[in-house]
């Protein structure tokens, strides 16, 4: 029982760490980086450290932080937040929020199921935070294009900021783009490697 106490308190602590950093990125030039009206986003790392080390509703619940700060920083003068919010904000609360839930709790089951057929004990933890990036840029983009594209004021809005709006994968490569690349390599190896390191710590302490 008392093990069984301190995993918990041990678990939560961590959790409330994570958080605390994803608070300190998204407000801060580290959580964002502004690239015209996309930004590269690092607050993905802390929710694939979170979902490979403490589990899928860890996970999902270091998403939904994750989701929420992108939906404030659409009041905090974020070129693209600012110009969906304007068109509809409930579409944009939703844009923000069900894909960083979902690939956070998805990377969880991910992880877990690729952990238990990695003899290596390594590769699962770099497959699944790189899995967590690509998840939340692949469920984002597919928001935008279910939510936004079919409105023609977002698609001459798009254009106004100079992208390319001629057929929708046109769009979806030049609005992923090398931010997408920059997100999932950096998520590939930093998320990975402080996983494992998290995941060695709790066994250590427990």
């Amino acid at each position: 029982m008392q093990n069984a106490r301190h995993s918990k308190t041990l678990r939560m602590a961590q959790l409330a760490i994570l958080i605390a950093i994803m608070l300190i990125f998204a407000f801060t030039p580290v959580g964002y980086l502004r690239v015209g009206p996309v930004a590269i986003t690092f607050m993905i790392l802390p929710v694939a450290v979170g979902a490979i080390a403490l589990g899928p509703a860890a996970g999902a619940l270091l998403g939904g932080v994750f989701g929420l700060t992108s939906f404030i920083q659409c009041f905090l003068g974020d070129l693209f937040g600012t110009f969906v919010l304007s068109i509809n904000p409930v579409f944009t609360f939703l844009m923000c929020m069900v894909p960083r839930i979902l690939c956070g709790w998805l990377s969880g089951l991910l992880f877990r199921v690729l952990n238990k057929i990695d003899r290596t004990k390594i590769a699962s933890y770099f497959a699944a935070s790189l899995a967590t990036a690509l998840l939340n840029t692949v469920l984002f983009v597919l928001c935008i294009v279910v939510m936004f594209w079919p409105n023609p004021d977002f698609v001459q809005g798009m254009v106004d900021f100079g992208m390319t709006t001629d057929t929708l994968w046109l769009f979806i490569v030049g609005f992923v783009g090398l931010n997408g690349v920059i997100e999932a390599a950096v998520n590939f190896v930093v998320g990975g490697a402080a996983a494992k390191a998290v995941v060695r710590l709790v066994n250590k302490s427990n």
